[in-house]
């Protein structure tokens, strides 16, 4: 894990440690992205014993970034926008921190009618990879990575061990796998979540061979759907290109997603003209991708059982939407339980 400048407001490692070893049991988050890693933050600043298990080596979620050459490239979400003000006193502190920068507030899109330029609003980047932030936001919580939660029962009980909540900030497809059916609410509520798949493509070219372009959307494609220059965004001028694929594309490749290799490259070189194959072509599958349009008000779900969840599936799928959802359940649980 990087180590970098603790934010404004965050605990210290020893405070941390005196929360987790009271005798109280609890919180468990099950799932170190960024909403997991925002609603345990506002549990141990309220004074709440949490336990944040992730099952990968790493916290950061579907805010991924992968190491090609000493180089990250981020394999998850392309960029983030901000428009909520408490989310933007977080940006500023990634901003201070030297973790994250403005990138463009125009992307290229490609359609049948050819290519025309997009202003929205501005998107920011990582120079370190996403993954950088949620390990900057996570501070000195303790994470226990590599840890797989196979059970969350009546109780609550997280693999046997008694909680005063838990909360699973992940897909819903994911969190339907651990919870017993007796959590009724809980499993309601996963069973509505609507998830699509994706594949990233991390190319590696010899030499920047393509017109300016930052980022693309690419319209009515049967392959691609965002291709971002990622020697752009990470501010490096690296010739690099990640390709993010359409669903529909990438159902049919889950199983075996490296076979998707050389359609991904022939894609991208065919929408840029590009004359020379790519040195390397890594593929990173994501399983659930992008969750459906959120239909409600409420940005998490907690019951009376004690479950809770969280992610960007409560409302339009943004990095923002997934941190202010873990942010509102944590002052949620704090409130039920301070």
């Amino acid at each position: 894990m990087f180590h970098y400048p603790r934010a404004a407001g965050f605990m210290p490692a020893a405070a941390y440690d005196h929360l987790v070893t009271t005798d109280r049991a609890g919180v468990v988050v099950v799932g170190a992205g960024i909403a997991g890693v925002a609603c345990a933050t506002e549990l141990a600043r309220a004074g709440i014993p949490v336990r944040l298990r992730e099952r990968a080596r790493v916290t950061g979620g579907r805010m991924a970034s992968k190491r090609f050459d000493g180089r990250p490239a981020d394999l998850g979400a392309a960029y983030f926008t901000v428009d909520d003000p408490d989310f933007a006193a977080v940006v500023d502190r990634w901003r201070a921190a030297g973790l994250a920068r403005e990138w463009t507030d125009t992307l290229a899109a490609y359609g049948p009618g050819g290519r025309e330029q997009v202003t929205g609003p501005m998107r920011w980047a990582a120079p370190r990879g996403l993954r950088s932030l949620v390990e900057h936001l996570a501070g000195d919580l303790p994470v226990t990575h590599n840890r797989l939660v196979m059970t969350v029962e009546p109780g609550p009980r997280a693999d046997g061990a008694e909680a005063e909540a838990v909360v699973l900030a992940m897909p819903g497809p994911q969190a339907a796998l651990l919870l017993d059916p007796a959590l009724a609410e809980a499993t309601r509520a996963v069973a509505a979540q609507r998830w699509s798949s994706a594949l990233t493509g991390v190319l590696h070219f010899p030499a920047r061979r393509w017109a300016d372009f930052r980022g693309a959307f690419v319209n009515d494609h049967p392959v691609l759907s965002l291709v971002c220059d990622d020697g752009d965004r990470r501010g490096d001028g690296a010739p690099v290109l990640v390709a993010h694929t359409t669903a529909g594309f990438a159902a049919r490749h889950l199983l075996q997603p490296t076979a998707a290799r050389e359609a991904i490259e022939q894609a991208v070189r065919d929408l840029l003209g590009l004359p020379e194959p790519a040195l390397s072509t890594h593929v990173h599958r994501w399983t659930y991708a992008t969750p459906a349009a959120h239909a409600g008000d409420a940005t998490f779900h907690l019951d009376d059982d004690g479950i809770g969840l969280a992610g960007d599936a409560f409302g339009r799928p943004r990095v923002q939407t997934a941190w202010r959802s873990g942010r509102d359940l944590g002052r949620a649980l704090a409130a039920r339980l301070g």
